[in-house]
């Protein structure tokens, strides 16, 4: 053996030997690559492949899947933000399906199937809204991560109380939403679009205007005017549509608080109709306006006074023409007597009121308007309990509301008749109220009346049968205290009946000490 390790050691080194440097070194490197590339396989092959078993998951979701994966003895790893949980390659799929199955994340979140789950035969009005709305909220929140860009989301809806008034129109509803958006990504104008679309079409009565939407850094998603079609017509159809609803709901509502508060708030319908004029007018004007219109003056801002006067005697005739400065033929001047002059002269500058109006209407007026209000007597069905009185206080009113709603340059062109008929006030029995049921309720009062009934049934059952069972069972004792009570067999044969029977009883005392206290206790009964 070691003649042939040596012979291998011999041959090795001649073969080195026998190489030039060149090749040497290139056998080395060889060498080295071909134990780097094993190293690097075996590496690999004994390295564990960790892939996501669930993304953007919240911080309760990671939690509580890491503490069952720890439970099983599972490794894992969770991503540096906490969202996403990676296990080993070949366990990933059994995971989720194991996971799955026992309801794991459990985020507490509220959706459809709560319904299923959570919903008896006791669950309330109140808190059937309660996990609607929060079904909804969950939803709207899973179809708003699946939007680009948009890691999670929160939404808060509040929903308006429906009203009791079959022809009323409900409130409306309103909403707020943060988005927590990836890193370095901004929404377009048209998915800030789509974002306020899918929430207004998944909540009833929800408009656009009513929706809030707002990032993680607390900027607000703004949806911008859409482009109008054609002339833009239809679109300002609409937002005078929507200004004169505003107006009339406006009205409407006021007047149903002060009339309810004088009549009740069941017992009285208003209505109102408004003709509005959108014509929007800008003007500018320069005026001029004395400072005291009284006198019609203007604000002296200087005053000059000038007084000439002249005393002399008279001046002598003079020579025409003679002189050497004089001119030819140039009628020298009259001599005259004394004199004196004096000249007064006031010089006053007024400055007037100088204005520069740019004026811009209001982009709407009410023109004209329309109130019918219904109301209910007290006694529905007697017309005479509502005295008249009444519904002139109730005419004089809406009166008034006509002539502070209309334009003051309109109204004053009125007379009380054309005021009056203006307003309609009508009284009758209301038979198209909606039954409200009591917020506390949700359980109607039938159900109550059928538990009732049903557990005293039950309990009269439970009654009969306890007391058929004591029978039953006191009818056993019996039988089984006859069969137990037996006197034991003596072993020798007594002299007489009495002396038998004594022993006999002394024996059962003995062996039986119960039973014979329960023998003693029946013949004192009989007895």
């Amino acid at each position: 053996m070691n003649e042939k390790v040596l012979d291998y050691k011999k041959k090795t080194t001649e073969f080195w030997q026998s190489r030039t440097k060149k090749q040497q070194g290139l056998l080395v490197a060889a060498a080295a690559l071909l134990l780097i590339v094993i190293l690097a396989f075996s590496w690999m092959g004994s390295r564990t492949n960790y892939v996501p078993l669930y993304t953007n998951l919240t911080e309760h979701e990671t939690g509580e899947i890491k503490a069952e994966l720890d439970g099983r003895g599972i490794a894992n790893e969770i991503s540096a933000d906490g969202t996403v949980i990676r296990v080993p390659e070949e366990r990933a799929d059994d995971l989720r399906v194991d996971l799955a199955a026992e309801g794991i994340p459990d985020s507490g979140r509220i959706d459809y199937s709560t319904f299923g789950d959570n919903m008896g035969f006791g669950t309330t009005d109140s808190e059937f809204e309660l996990l609607e709305r929060a079904a909804i909220q969950s939803s709207i929140e899973d179809l708003m991560r699946n939007v680009d860009g948009v890691q999670s989301s929160q939404v808060m809806i509040t929903m308006p109380e429906e009203s009791v008034w079959v022809g009323e129109s409900d409130e409306e509803a309103t909403a707020s939403v943060l988005v927590n958006l990836e890193q370095g990504f901004s929404l377009e104008n048209e998915q800030i679009r789509a974002l306020h679309h899918l929430v207004s079409r998944s909540v009833p009565n929800l408009p656009l205007e009513n929706i809030v939407i707002m990032d993680q850094m607390s900027r607000h998603l703004t949806l911008e005017d859409e482009p109008r079609s054609g002339d833009g017509s239809m679109s300002a159809y609409e937002e005078h549509r929507a200004i004169q609803q505003e107006i009339e709901a406006d009205i409407q509502n006021e007047l149903q608080q002060m009339l309810g508060m004088l009549i009740g708030p069941d017992k009285v319908v208003a209505t109102v109709n408004t003709d509005i004029d959108f014509t929007q007018e800008n003007r500018m004007e320069d005026l001029v306006e004395p400072v005291d219109e009284e006198n019609m003056e203007g604000l002296a801002i200087s005053v000059e006074n000038i007084t000439d006067t002249y005393e002399g005697e008279a001046v002598d005739e003079e020579v025409a023409g003679t002189g050497d400065d004089d001119i030819p033929n140039f009628p020298a001047a009259a001599g005259g007597g004394a004199g004196d002059s004096e000249r007064i002269e006031e010089r006053i500058n007024y400055d007037v009121n100088r204005i520069h109006r740019e004026i811009s209407e209001s982009p709407y007026m009410v023109r004209d308007i329309g109130i019918q209000v219904m109301v209910e007597p007290p006694e529905p069905e007697d017309p005479n309990s509502l005295p008249p009185e009444t519904l002139n206080d109730i005419e004089e009113i809406l009166g008034q509301v006509v002539r502070t709603s209309v334009s003051a340059d309109i109204t004053a062109e009125w007379e009380d008749d054309e005021i009056a008929d203006r307003v309609y006030v009508s009284s009758q029995e209301f038979f198209g109220r909606t039954e409200v049921e009591e917020a506390g309720g949700g359980i109607p009062s039938w159900v109550y009346v059928a538990g009732a009934a049903g557990a005293a049934v039950i309990v009269l059952v439970l009654i009969l049968a306890r007391r058929q069972r004591s029978e039953d069972t006191a009818e056993a004792v019996t039988l089984r205290e006859q069969e137990e009570f037996q006197l034991p067999p003596i072993d020798e044969e007594p002299n007489t009946e009495e002396a038998a029977r004594r022993k006999q009883l002394e024996q059962l005392a003995k062996d039986k000490p119960e039973e014979f206290s329960k023998l003693i206790r029946t013949w004192l009964s009989e007895d």
